[in-house]
């Protein structure tokens, strides 16, 4: 693992945008994923671990729906039994206590915004509730032409498509003919195994934080450049 007291060098000039991942990141809200998780797919016959979940943060929510579904079902689930089982989920998930701001983020994104790096939001999330609060405590960071969520992509994490759209948006901001980013100008932060996957196949630089229930070695094994324990150790390496 990184050491925290030492500086963070970017493997290379041209660094333009950062991509994050919000659940786990900027938001501690995977405690309140795994409870609504756990909770909501057991009323409709399905069963999920605790571990799987924090395994499986940055599928869309169909993505992991069917996932349930083929492994005790042997089949896909139907569009109405993703809507009932997601809506339930969130159900639980806004009931839970509200996931308060993930410490040392804040002070990430100063830092990247002082170095007049473009900060764009890459989740898997579709929790309105959590896309809502990016302004109330983190003002003026992101907007929403900035953001890919699960409204905008038809293949979840692991599949690079939402890091490759991030690039997109990004290119459409910075570059003067709107062309998308190149890999190589941009550094992703993630949280979870499937993220940091993506973001790899995606071509790009990868700092994850461990702020979750897994092992280093998990997030190292998915392809992490680096691994930081915390969001406020990536702050302080800065």
């Amino acid at each position: 693992m990184h050491n925290p007291i030492t500086p963070l060098s970017l493997p290379q000039d041209g660094i333009r945008c950062v991509l994050f991942d919000m659940d786990g990141v900027l938001f501690d809200s995977m405690p309140n994923h795994a409870i609504a998780w756990t909770r909501a797919v057991q009323q409709y016959g399905l069963s999920i671990s605790r571990e799987e979940v924090f395994l499986n943060e940055g599928r869309t929510g169909s993505g992991t729906i069917n996932a349930l579904t083929q492994r005790t079902w042997g089949r896909q689930a139907t569009e109405e039994e993703v809507q009932n089982i997601y809506r339930t989920k969130s159900e639980i998930f806004n009931a839970c206590p509200t996931a308060p701001p993930m410490p040392g983020a804040a002070e990430v994104l100063t830092k990247i915004t002082r170095l007049q790096l473009l900060p764009l939001i890459v989740t898997g999330s579709g929790q309105q509730s959590l896309l809502d609060r990016l302004n109330k405590h983190y003002p003026g960071m992101f907007k929403r032409e900035l953001m890919v969520t699960a409204f905008d992509v038809k293949l979840g994490k692991p599949h690079p498509e939402p890091y490759l759209m991030g690039l997109v948006k990004a290119g459409a901001v910075l570059n003067s003919d709107g062309s998308p980013l190149h890999p190589s100008q941009a550094v992703v932060v993630e949280n979870a195994p499937l993220g940091v996957q993506a973001a790899k196949a995606a071509g790009i630089y990868t700092i994850a934080v461990n702020t979750g229930e897994l092992t280093d070695k998990a997030l190292l094994d998915a392809g992490a450049d680096i691994v930081f324990p915390s969001m406020q150790a990536l702050a302080d390496a800065l």
